[in-house]
């Protein structure tokens, strides 16, 4: 109603405020109210009714034509200009005749205004500036913030809405209307009465799996047993495959195979893949069962995704069982389609993602490690054990470009006695492991510097060889020291690696 305010104050074809004022959209059957300004609202006239109705009641009432596109695309950009405040900012156009509004999740972001009282302020502030009337209120759930700005009286912050949510009536569940009035028909006017009654008796009664039409849903959003993230505009797509089943079951194994090859469908369809599995199954009692699974790597295989959850099924807890399945890929990573070979075949060998994938299953996760580089010139540094890739974006020092390094590194570099050495050049013959090798050819030196910032003093430098004897084997040795470098005796020579 604003908007259209707005709109003719630009024209000149303002109104007198004293006068009932409405906006007329279609419906079904008939035109119907949709908003008003404060003299209609005085009058009796309500959003949502009829119109013939209305005018019955307020014989004075002016009508215009209502722009309800014109009123969602307002609302989106209002919703990116709030993001001043936070980043997780999201329009909320279906707030029925309660009217629409924004919803902000300021969690960590409060103190940079002065604290959550002094945020409000502001915000009411200014939308006032703009023209926009607003009612802001402070919660720890969406549905509990929804329900505050429209039904609570007075504003402030509720930070204990889910321990007492007695007062507020059954329509601040953002229930649909014809739920809100079973709800009444049944005798229950607030939430208290709805939260008293048994849960079970309540799944049986409601068995929709829209929110709106479920008060059990609507009741775990606002007091957070159920998570109701803020997704912005620009947020990555939601991939989820669902399953409805006609009687409960006690075991999700059977079906997760479909499940998968529906999520992965999906996935295909934008080219993309999993990096994080969410398995959900909702029970007939209201509760709900989950276990997730992670990736090493984008994958959309559905056998690979269903053996991610072969031995973890048996952590979800059925209860007297559940008749819906989730699975979503809540962690995704673009991921383009490739050819094997020029044939087109598949690959007949097992991926390495997919191998650490099931190990981590198998295992867990603390017991697969890989190596990871680490920049640093001395090899036996250079790189280090860690956790298998998380699911999501990888961040990492570079690590400095070196020369070629033998594919078998020794734990420890192993003292090799020298028979002949050239001078400045690698031994021309040497023992190790009580076995001589001639040195037929050799390429070097490449001189590593000890690290002054974590090496004792008195670290000697190296200089590398790689050495080739009569046989064809090729070794890493190093010269550990120079003559006459003021650091020991003589230098001393080790094998620190062999080449394939």
């Amino acid at each position: 109603m604003e908007r259209w305010q707005r709109r003719q104050d630009r024209t000149g074809g303002t109104a007198p405020a004293d006068l009932p004022q409405a906006l007329v959209a279609e419906a079904a059957h008939g035109p119907v109210i949709h908003a008003v300004n404060g003299a209609a609202h005085l009058a009796g006239v309500t959003p949502g009714a009829r119109l013939a109705d209305m005018r019955a009641l307020c014989p004075d009432l002016r009508t215009s034509p209502a722009d309800p596109a014109g009123d969602r695309a307002t609302l989106e950009r209002l919703a990116l200009w709030a993001r001043r405040w936070c980043p997780w900012t999201v329009a909320d156009p279906d707030g029925g005749v309660e009217g629409a509004g924004l919803i902000l999740d300021t969690t960590g972001s409060d103190h940079l205004w002065g604290g959550e009282a002094a945020m409000l302020a502001t915000i009411e502030a200014e939308l006032g500036h703009l023209g926009f009337s607003a009612r802001a209120a402070l919660a720890p759930t969406w549905g509990a913030a929804w329900a505050l700005a429209r039904f609570a009286p007075g504003q402030g912050t509720a930070p204990a809405i889910d321990a007492d949510p007695a007062p507020l009536p059954v329509a601040a569940l953002r229930l649909e209307g014809r739920t809100v009035l079973l709800l009444n028909r049944l005798g229950l006017q607030r939430i208290g009465d709805l939260a008293a009654l048994p849960r079970l008796s309540l799944a049986r009664r409601f068995t929709r799996p829209e929110p709106s039409l479920n008060p059990l849903i609507r009741l775990d959003q606002m007091t957070g047993h159920r998570p109701e993230p803020v997704s912005p505009p620009g947020a990555p797509p939601v991939f989820r495959a669902d399953l409805r089943l006609a009687e409960p079951v006690f075991d999700p194994g059977p079906h997760l195979p479909r499940l998968c090859e529906a999520l992965c469908d999906r996935l295909s369809a934008a080219r993309h893949g999993a990096r994080r599995l969410r398995l959900s199954v909702y029970r007939t009692d209201g509760e709900v069962g989950r276990i997730e699974a992670a990736c090493a790597l984008p994958s959309r295989d559905p056998a690979h995704l269903a053996f991610l959850f072969r031995d973890r099924l048996e952590r979800i807890d059925p209860g007297y069982g559940f008749d819906l399945i989730a699975l979503e890929a809540p962690v995704t990573e673009p991921l383009a389609p490739r050819q094997a070979d020029l044939a087109g075949g598949a690959d007949p060998g097992l991926d390495l993602s997919h191998l650490v994938d099931r190990l981590t299953a198998r295992f867990g996760r603390d017991a697969v490690t890989r190596l990871a580089p680490v920049a640093s010139h001395v090899p036996e540094r250079a790189e280090a054990r860690a956790a298998p890739l998380p699911a999501g974006p990888v961040a990492a020092d570079p690590a400095p470009e070196r020369a070629e390094r033998p594919q078998r590194l020794l734990e420890r570099p192993e003292e090799i006695r020298v028979l002949y050495a050239v001078p400045e050049g690698p031994p021309a013959q040497f023992q190790w492991r009580r076995r001589s090798y001639r040195v037929a050819r050799f390429q070097g030196p490449e001189r590593v510097a000890p690290e002054w910032w974590q090496d004792r003093p008195g670290t000697r430098l190296r200089d590398y060889f790689k050495v080739e004897d009569s046989e064809g084997h090729r070794f890493w040795l190093y010269r550990d020291g120079l003559h006459d470098d003021g650091r020991g005796g003589p230098p001393r020579w080790f094998l620190h690696g062999i080449f394939a």
